[in-house]
């Protein structure tokens, strides 16, 4: 039977601190983020003949993003393009990491309880729910930053509470539940997508042979970048709301 866990699962520990399957894709991701990153910029230094048809690849890409998020986010566009594209790039490669092979079907041996198990060494961090709600709340905390920097705490405030208008006083604690809200939005919206791609992939895998699964495989693939799409673009609207002045 294919394994399908909900949570992710310890496959070791550094001093107390458990280290999950989950976790280590994650800091795979971010380590492939880092060294994309020095490449990019090594490639700056080097006169433009001598730079690479990655590189080429790579400034394709953040020119194409940077188009689509500058009608979003307006004049503020420098400022808070990097870290919408942040959000973007790592959860795409989050959400494809998860599809690779190997990825959920390495299995290791661990001693739980006294009882033998079989767990993934690997699993899709966007496939953790602690993964995709800690990225609903940087994102919602980033908003608010992004609010208090541009507007001031004052006017910011302001956009809440208004104290001359008893029913927009009202509203504001609305609001507030409303931003809060979108923790969880943010959170299950993209855990919900992923986990269950890699639940029909597994399944689908077990039961039929293996290329039966490859045009669930492309599936999972559109909709990875479609919810890495939808993550983004959804930050780059609430900053802009947000550091938007109110009338």
């Amino acid at each position: 039977m294919p394994h399908i866990s909900l949570k992710a699962e310890k496959v070791f520990e550094i001093f107390g601190f458990p280290i999950t399957n989950s976790y280590l894709t994650s800091l795979m991701v971010i380590f492939l983020f880092f060294i994309i990153g020095q490449y990019y910029s090594f490639q700056l230094t080097l006169p433009l003949k001598k730079r690479s048809g990655l590189f080429f690849m790579i400034n394709y890409i953040n020119n194409a993003l940077f188009s689509f998020f500058s009608p979003i986010l307006g004049e503020n566009t420098f400022l808070i393009y990097p870290v919408v594209a942040g959000f973007f790039i790592y959860i795409l490669f989050q959400n494809w990491l998860g599809l690779l092979p190997g990825v959920g079907s390495l299995l290791i041996k661990i001693h739980h309880h006294e009882e033998t198990h079989f767990i993934p060494l690997l699993r899709g961090a966007t496939a953790d729910l602690n993964t995709t709600i800690s990225l609903g709340l940087l994102s919602v905390l980033i908003t608010q930053i992004y609010g208090i920097r541009l507007l001031g705490i004052k006017e910011y405030i302001k956009k809440f509470f208004n104290l001359k208008n008893p029913i927009s006083f009202f509203t504001g604690f609305l609001e507030i539940v409303s931003e809060f809200s979108k923790i969880f939005s943010f959170g299950f919206r993209l855990f919900g997508n992923i986990f269950a791609g890699e639940v029909l992939l597994t399944v689908i895998a077990f039961l039929l042979p293996i290329l039966a699964s490859f045009p669930f495989l492309l599936l999972e693939i559109f909709v990875g970048f479609m919810q890495a799409v939808v993550f983004a673009t959804l930050t780059a609207v609430f900053i802009s709301l947000a550091v938007s002045k109110h009338h």
